[in-house]
Order: C-alpha cells, then sequence, then structure tokens
C-alpha cells in the first residue's frame, strides 16, 4: 500500500488538517510578538532619557498642526529670557544643567557616536563572533569644562587591560591627547540630610559594582599647565582629606593621611618642594593650635625646609648624629603609645595632648644610601624601618622625597602605602613608585615636560589606575607669612648627647682566652732635664706653695 506524501508539490496541497497548521502558526506569530514587545520595553527603558525629548517632538509637531508657528516663537521666547535670567543670578548651576548638558548631547552625537564603529575597529576592540561583530556600548557622555568621561559596556571576551594599552590610539582618533581609563566606578558620595537614607538607597543601585564597564576621560583641555596658586588654609585639617592641588576633572586632590605613609619621587626642580609645602599649608591650623606636630629633616643643610623654620617643633639640617637622635625619639615616642593604646584601640585619634607627629624628610636617600658614617646611617635605617611598620596606626607618619626610588637607595620603599610620582627620568621609575603596571595603566611620569613642575601621578582609594594631578605652588613670601601666622607652639626638644665610642673587644691568643698586657701609665707632663727642673725649683716660694 502506498501512502501520499505529506505536501503534493505538483498540486501544491497539504494532507495535514488545517486546524493544526492554524494553531501552530499562531502560537509562533504570539511569540515573535511577545519577544518584539520585550525587546521594545527593554529598549525603552534603556532610552529613558530621551522620552522627554521624543514627548516634546510630539508636542510640537501637533501644536504646529493646530495653530502654526507663533506657539513656538512664544515658547522660545520665553525660554531665552528665562535663560538669561538664570545665567544672571545663579551661573555656576545655569552651566552644570544647562550648557555642559547640552554640550555632551552634541559630543555624543557628533563626536563619538558618528565614528563610533570606526574607531573601534581600526583601534582593535571589536571583537568577532558567529559571523558578526561584538562593539563595546557606548552607554553615556558627560562633559565637564575640561573633560569628557564616556561609559562603556564591554563585549564579552574582553577585560580593562585591552582599554589602558588602546589608550593614546582612542585619544588621537577622538581629537585629544590624552585618554584616561578607569575600571572602577567612583565612590558614592556621602549623604547628609533628611533624605539621605533615600539617596543613600538610590546610590546603592547607581554606584554597585559593574565588572564589565570601563570609563574613558578624554582631556578636551588640560587644565593643568597653568599653575596652580595656593589654596585656602582649612580652619581644622581633615586628616582624611587635606586639599593639596588640582585634579584633571578639575577637582580638588585631596590626600588622605591619617595612617599612612607618603613617599615623593621625582627628579630635580620637578615640584618635591611643591607637595611638601601644600601639605604643611593643609596642616597650618593644626599645628598652630598643637594638634600636629611636624618633626623636619633636611639633608641639604636647610636649603628647602629652612625658611618655614617657625612651622616645625624640631628641625635638623645639619648634624647626621642630631637627625638620628631625632629617629630614634620618634620611636621612643612610638613605644610609649603603644604602651599606652595597646588593648584600647587600632587607630591612635590625634588630641593636643598627644598630637599626631609627621616627620618630614627632604631627601631621604642621603640618609639611607649617601650618608658618610656607616653607624649613624644603620642607626637611621633601623628608627625609619620601625616607624614606617608600625607608626601608622599610633600617629607617628612618615613623609619623604626622593630623587632616586631604586631599592639598593631607598631601601625601606615598600614600606610607604601611599606614593607620589612626579617628573622622573627613567621609565622603570614608574613603577617603582607606584608599583608594578602603573605606567600601563597610564601613569606616564617619565613623559611630563620640565615646564610643568608640581605635575605628578597619585593612587585614589578605590581605583587601581592613577590620577593626574598638579600641586598648588607655595612661593617664598606665602611660606614666610604662613610661617608667620601658623607658627607651632614651643616644644622641649633634647640636647643632643655625645654618643661614647665603642669600647675595642680585648685581644685574644687563638684559644678563646684574655691575654693580659699591661699600659703603660701616663704621664701628666713632660720630661723636663735637671736643669730646668731646678729652675723651677729655685722660683718656688718659701711658704711651700706651687711655683708661679
Amino acid at each position: 500500500m502506498v501512502r501520499a506524501p505529506l505536501v503534493n508539490f505538483r498540486r501544491f496541497q497539504i494532507t495535514a488538517p488545517w486546524p493544526l497548521v492554524w494553531t501552530v502558526t499562531g502560537l509562533f506569530l504570539l511569540f515573535r510578538s511577545i519577544v518584539a514587545a520585550v525587546r521594545l520595553a527593554v529598549f525603552a527603558v534603556r532610552h529613558w532619557r530621551a522620552w522627554p525629548a521624543v514627548a516634546l517632538v510630539l508636542l510640537a509637531v501637533d501644536t504646529y498642526r493646530s495653530h502654526g508657528w507663533w506657539p513656538h516663537l512664544l515658547v522660545m521666547g520665553v525660554l531665552a529670557a528665562a535663560g538669561g535670567v538664570w545665567w544672571w543670578r545663579a551661573r555656576e548651576s545655569f552651566h552644570r544643567l544647562v550648557v555642559l548638558r547640552a554640550v555632551s548631547v552634541w559630543r555624543r552625537l557628533w563626536v563619538y557616536r558618528r565614528q563610533w564603529h570606526e574607531v573601534m575597529s581600526l583601534c582593535g576592540l571589536v571583537k568577532k563572533y558567529d559571523g558578526g561583530e561584538k562593539l563595546p556600548e557606548l552607554l553615556s557622555v558627560r562633559c565637564t569644562y575640561a573633560t569628557d568621561e564616556l561609559v562603556l559596556r564591554m563585549p564579552k571576551g574582553q577585560n580593562p587591560e585591552v582599554y589602558h594599552k588602546a589608550a593614546r590610539d582612542l585619544a588621537y582618533s577622538f581629537g585629544t591627547r590624552h585618554c584616561r581609563v578607569f575600571s572602577g566606578r567612583p565612590a558614592a558620595p556621602h549623604r547628609t540630610g533628611r533624605l539621605a537614607w533615600l539617596l543613600r538607597l538610590v546610590d546603592r543601585v547607581r554606584f554597585r559594582d559593574r565588572p564589565r564597564h570601563v570609563w574613558l576621560r578624554f582631556i578636551r583641555r588640560d587644565p593643568l599647565t597653568r599653575i596652580v596658586k595656593p589654596l585656602p588654609v582649612p580652619a581644622r585639617p581633615d586628616f582624611t582629606a587635606l586639599p593639596l592641588g588640582l585634579r584633571e576633572d578639575l577637582a580638588t586632590y585631596c590626600l588622605r593621611l591619617l595612617a599612612t605613609h607618603v613617599l615623593i619621587g621625582g627628579a630635580t626642580r620637578m615640584g618635591k618642594g611643591s607637595v611638601i609645602w601644600s601639605l604643611l599649608r593643609s596642616l597650618a591650623a593644626g599645628i598652630r593650635s598643637g594638634l600636629v606636630r611636624v618633626w623636619a629633616i633636611d639633608p641639604k643643610g636647610g636649603m628647602e625646609l629652612s625658611i618655614g623654620r617657625a612651622l616645625f617643633s624640631r628641625y635638623v639640617d645639619d648634624d647626621w648624629h642630631r637627625m638620628a637622635d631625632m629617629l630614634d625619639q620618634a620611636v621612643t615616642r612610638m613605644r610609649t603609645r603603644q604602651r599606652a593604646l595597646r588593648g584600647k584601640v587600632r587607630v591612635h585619634t590625634p588630641t593636643v595632648d598627644e598630637p599626631l607627629i609627621v616627620i618630614v624628610i627632604d631627601e631621604v636617600a642621603a640618609l639611607l644610601a649617601f650618608l658618610p658614617d656607616s653607624d649613624v646611617r644603620q642607626r637611621i635605617t633601623q628608627a625609619l624601618g620601625l616607624l614606617l611598620t608600625q607608626g601608622a596606626g599610633l600617629g607617628v607618619l612618615v613623609v619623604a622625597a626622593t630623587q632616586d626610588p631604586r631599592k639598593e637607595v631607598v631601601s625601606v620603599r615598600d614600606f610607604f602605602p601611599t606614593r607620589i610620582a612626579l617628573g622622573l627620568v627613567e621609565k622603570g621609575h614608574v613603577d617603582l613608585i607606584l608599583g608594578d603596571g602603573a605606567r600601563d595603566r597610564g601613569a606616564l611620569a617619565d613623559q611630563i615636560p620640565r615646564s610643568a613642575p608640581g605635575v605628578g601621578y597619585v593612587l585614589l582609594d578605590g581605583q587601581p589606575e592613577p590620577a593626574r594631578v598638579r600641586f598648588s605652588f607655595i612661593p617664598d613670601d606665602v611660606i614666610r607669612d604662613m610661617a608667620a601666622t601658623f607658627p607651632a607652639p614651643p616644644e622641649a626638644q633634647p640636647e643632643p648627647v655625645d654618643t661614647p665610642a665603642p669600647v675595642k673587644p680585648a685581644p685574644t691568643n687563638g684559644n678563646g682566652r684574655h691575654t693580659y698586657r699591661p699600659t703603660p701609665p701616663k704621664q701628666a707632663a713632660p720630661l723636663l732635664p735637671p736643669s730646668l727642673l731646678n729652675a723651677l725649683d729655685l722660683n718656688g716660694t718659701t711658704n711651700g706653695s706651687d711655683p708661679r
């Protein structure tokens, strides 16, 4: 028995029942409709910022059809007048909320979106998969006066290191000279006020960790080419955020000094003094009140720090032994605090009675590698090692500067948690200061020109990528005025004590036993001939007293 085929191609007849065919077709179309609706909803949610613009366009078209052009002209005149008043009365908020947002929209559409596929392909950031291309997705563009911050979603199979390597290519492709890559989102701001609990809930979602997101910061106008003027002196220093300079995104760079040590590395005349004096300026109010005690060591004979002598509770610049004694006294102070705080707290809280002690060393390499006296050099190395390994939590901090960060020169380099890299001479010095791979992540400290002293790279909290900053320049007149206005309270500084010479061990005869060798007695006066002795006796007095 021969069965009829399912489909008769000659007559195009289907022997299957029609209700089953229509049911399968209807279910398939229903499924495709649901998928399309879900995709449309996801697209609308992702582009929620475009809703007001779409609504305004639809409203403008409907108004034009009903009333013509005159309502649009009236609305534009009212908006222009309101914008002019807003710009006149509150210029900063007008620029932040209107001008910068308009610039962001314009640069997103014209500069980045228009050539996005071309640039990503030429820079090697496009992935091939299943016969198609996977591009990094541009999520948002936020412009400031100097920078453009882009948020990308990486395609699967990429990591931030790829964007670090392509940073320079991306910068020149989009018409800038610098591109900074960040793999972590900035920390959530500190919220205060009645609605702080609600804002914290929003920040928990807004600032959550997104491993596939990358932040690109293009420097449209470099604000670090100009000298940063001295920042105002805080009324009370905040040891977790001391203002020292300006970042490349025009934000104030604040250093966290509490419970850390700071190492400053840079070539000659590249701004190490700017970092030190900016730090002292931010601590000036605490220095005058006694909350901070600065002990300064200037191995260069006072050429850098002596101009602000009144700011220092203790100061040495001309005696290696006194420098070693100062560090030994700091270790003694640290030991005393250890015994007092043991079992009570883990981090010392500065007070006037127990102030924060900051030891400033202008050129630490002179003490650790080039000191002629080996015994004093050994004392200084041991004291610095103890302070760097134990003093951070006890309020005894070290701020040191050096020109050569090599291990054989600065043997205690690895004990500094916070590091600042100014203009350096060699590429390898960048990783020695900031850590391995810092230059690959964008810290081009060896390319800082000589005409830009005070520009450097630092590591911010919560971000593995270094940030580019410029420290404020403090002129000599400002330093003298600061020393006269914020002098340190007097502190009893012990006098230097002469260290007795080490006693040489007695010689032995080879079997471990000491050999007794009598020492000839020392004569009180040189030997004289008898004729002179008789002459001195003749000049004696009759009452038996000593001769004249």
